[in-house]
């Protein structure tokens, strides 16, 4: 028997048996975090796969497939002029406006087609952090310093970031640039138009079919009172009240609990966010005729086969309340039967479909098991997993009292020291926390004021802003896979740094 190889596996059995000889069935904290992994998965599987990933999927097989790789290496590519490379990277990123995880079926296509580096890791991180609604919400609520600072250093770190990743690895890169002056002309099988028109439809289901509901809202109670107020948290059960920030009146920025049964009526501050919002079916339902037009006259889908696609989703969608879940039917439906004609027909929709299945089977169970992590350990907001947050709050306050009273050691050189080193310790905490924890698109906001409300300091709270929408554990395992492990830790340690250093000069002025 060769034990050189056979050691391997022993040691994995001996880990798995200790692993479960010490289990602590029946401890309540790691019973709570198991249950945090299970609600944060079915919150996830819910509001994300469906809406956000599939059709992000889909777009990233389309790049592979009708964008040619001279075109990516021409803009995107490692030898592209570089103000035009991160220019592209940072605004076509920032078009999106999704999730760190939802980003990543986007950036494994034009990394997989050849772009630089540098450029490809711009788009990463700029996709999730530079959200111009989320930076609008960030000074609205946070403050305009906030949001100001969030806004600049998103937009920097995009940029600064990619240029170091390409300091960092630039003789592969200059490796892959001179395999690629060497890579033949493709001919252009479709004009420039078509493939953006191709691109912007597919953006615009994905856009308007997530459009978030507007913030503000008008309330009448049961006592007869009417105001206008910020939804900061939404009741996610029975007996939960909503909590409320006054953006009007006298009582402007106080903020207030009521219950659900005391609410007559609750109906949307009027704006063009709004009317989008009330919308958005019908907007997304354009897009989808629009796409289906695309698939017949310009993919090859035949007719009859878009037609018998479409029909489900849209019997469904007259027949169901377009609300809550109800919502998931029809555009269920629709999936299916695009993926049906996809991968029924010749030529490119087969490629498309192929390229789409390749990119779910890469980058779904690796989020799936990253989003069971983090729930397990770091739980939802305003629900513990395994980790405390008072311990959250306690390490990011303003000063280290509130940590030397809760630990006991006040006095002597150990205070001196920590409250020297406290502002270096909470931004990088904070940073640290923010790139492990998964927030969903805009959840940062009131998750931040809830932290602020607790002592959390301005500086800890915009590292946590910069760090925390553009990466997660999930999305780590993803990235990993897709660059590798070196790349990945290079790459995450850049955020954390520059997330740390970015809120202790913050912190230092305000």
């Amino acid at each position: 028997m060769d034990w050189r190889n056979e050691w391997k596996k022993l040691a994995g059995i001996i880990v798995v048996f200790l692993l479960f000889f010490w289990l602590p069935v029946g401890w309540v904290r790691f019973t709570g975090g198991i249950m945090e992994a299970l609600h944060l998965m079915k919150w996830y599987a819910r509001e994300h796969v469906l809406l956000c990933l599939v059709p992000a999927f889909f777009i990233a097989g389309a790049i592979g497939v009708f964008i040619s790789q001279a075109s990516v290496m021409k803009y995107l590519g490692a030898k592209a002029n570089k103000v035009l490379a991160y220019g592209v990277a940072a605004v076509s990123g920032s078009i999106l406006a999704v999730c760190s995880c939802t980003v990543l079926p986007l950036f494994a296509g034009i990394w997989r087609m050849g772009a630089g580096l540098g450029p490809a890791t711009a788009f990463l991180y700029s996709g999730p952090a530079i959200n111009v609604l989320a930076i609008i919400l960030t000074a609205r609520i946070l403050g305009i310093e906030i949001g100001i600072a969030r806004a600049v250093g998103a937009i920097s770190f995009s940029v600064i970031i990619g240029l170091i990743m390409h300091l960092i690895y630039r003789k592969e890169e200059m490796e892959k640039a001179t395999g690629q002056m060497s890579m033949p002309e493709p001919e252009v099988a479709r004009p420039l138009w078509k493939n953006a028109a191709f691109f912007a439809v597919m953006i615009g289901v994905l856009v308007f079919a997530n459009w978030g509901s507007p913030n503000d809202f008008q309330f009448k109670t049961t006592d007869g009172s009417e105001f206008t107020a910020a939804v900061l948290k939404q009741p996610e059960s029975v007996g939960q009240e909503y909590l409320l920030e006054y953006t009007q009146g006298p009582h402007a920025g106080e903020q207030i609990k009521i219950a659900p049964p005391s609410i007559v009526l609750k109906t949307p501050v009027p704006g063009s966010w709004t009317t989008i919002w009330q919308n958005k079916w019908l907007v997304t339902a354009g897009f989808s005729v629009a796409f289906g037009l695309i698939l017949v006259f310009w993919i090859g889908v035949k007719w009859w086969k878009v037609v018998l696609a479409a029909i489900p989703p849209a019997l469904l969608a007259l027949v169901l309340p377009m609300q809550g879940l109800w919502i998931l039917l029809p555009f269920s439906a629709g999936i299916v039967g695009v993926s049906i004609a996809l991968a029924s027909s010749k030529g490119e929709g087969e490629e498309w479909f192929g390229a789409t299945w390749t990119f779910a089977k890469q980058i779904l169970p690796l989020l799936f098991f990253g989003v069971l992590v983090a729930g397990f350990l770091l739980g939802r907001p305003d629900h513990e997993g395994l980790i405390p947050s008072k311990y959250v709050e306690m390490l990011v306050g303003d000063s280290p009292n509130r940590m030397l009273e809760i630990t006991g050691w006040g006095g002597g050189g150990f205070e001196s020291f920590a409250r020297a080193i406290w502002p270096l310790w909470t931004n990088f905490f904070a940073s640290i926390f923010g790139a492990f924890m998964y927030f969903a698109t805009l959840t940062e906001v009131p998750i931040l004021q809830g932290l602020m409300g607790s002592g959390m300091g301005k500086g800890p709270a915009l590292a946590l802003l910069l760090a925390g929408p553009a990466l997660s554990l999930p999305s780590m395992l993803v990235i990993a896979g897709i660059m590798g492990v070196r790349k990945t830790a290079v790459f995450t340690s850049l955020v954390v740094v520059m997330a740390t250093i970015s809120g202790m000069i913050f912190g230092a002025f305000f």
